[in-house]
């Protein structure tokens, strides 16, 4: 068997994405294929509704709150620390709503990957869906890409498009970029980890 390959799942929320790889995982083997395993979700939200779906998997939940600390960086480095403990090969940002900073980001360069709700470069930030209605889009989408210190800067791993319907408003087009969002992240994290790292 291939290395073990140990995966940490950041959320603040839902954790749809985090379900959405922890169903691949299992019905695509990923520990018999690639040594690769979730081991721990950890949320900067202590009442984050993914912490319970994640239980419910089997899988080790932990809370780093981000209002515990003083600064960014005491969060960062506390946040750093829970992460170490499980040795992650990879370190998947879904749906983490907290801006992480460079010492962060150094210390995971390469392995921290990220989903976002837009065709990058196009829309990074927030507000993705009404701002591609605004400008008039065709198609909207989704983007996997590796995290550096810009804003949705890193390099795009995988896309999925998704087309902007006449009848369209912000829910209904997330709704459909959420949908393509949960086959495209488990994807994208297979094509990392058949590459090797």
């Amino acid at each position: 068997m291939a290395q073990t390959q140990h995966l940490v799942v950041l959320i603040s929320g839902r954790g749809s994405n985090m379900e959405a790889l922890l169903q691949a995982a299992r019905q695509r083997q990923w520990a018999a294929r690639w040594g690769a395993q979730v081991v721990a979700v950890i949320s900067n939200q202590p009442q984050a509704a993914g912490l319970h779906v994640a239980a419910q998997h089997g899988v080790a939940t932990q809370v780093v709150d981000h209002r515990a600390f003083a600064s960014r960086q005491a969060f960062d480095a506390a946040l750093a620390q829970a992460i170490d403990a499980y040795q992650p090969t990879l370190v998947l940002l879904a749906g983490f709503m907290r801006v992480l900073g460079p010492a962060f980001v150094a210390h995971y360069q390469g392995r921290l990957l990220n989903i976002h709700p837009s065709l990058l470069p196009a829309f990074a930030g927030l507000n993705t869906h009404q701002r591609a209605l605004d400008a008039g889009c065709q198609v909207a989408g989704a983007s996997v890409h590796w995290v550096d210190e810009g804003l949705d800067s890193g390099a795009i791993v995988a896309q999925a498009v998704v087309p902007v319907l006449p009848a369209d408003d912000a829910h209904t087009l997330g709704q459909r970029v959420l949908a393509a969002e949960h086959r495209l992240y488990p994807r994208a994290v297979e094509r990392v980890l058949v590459a090797g790292l």
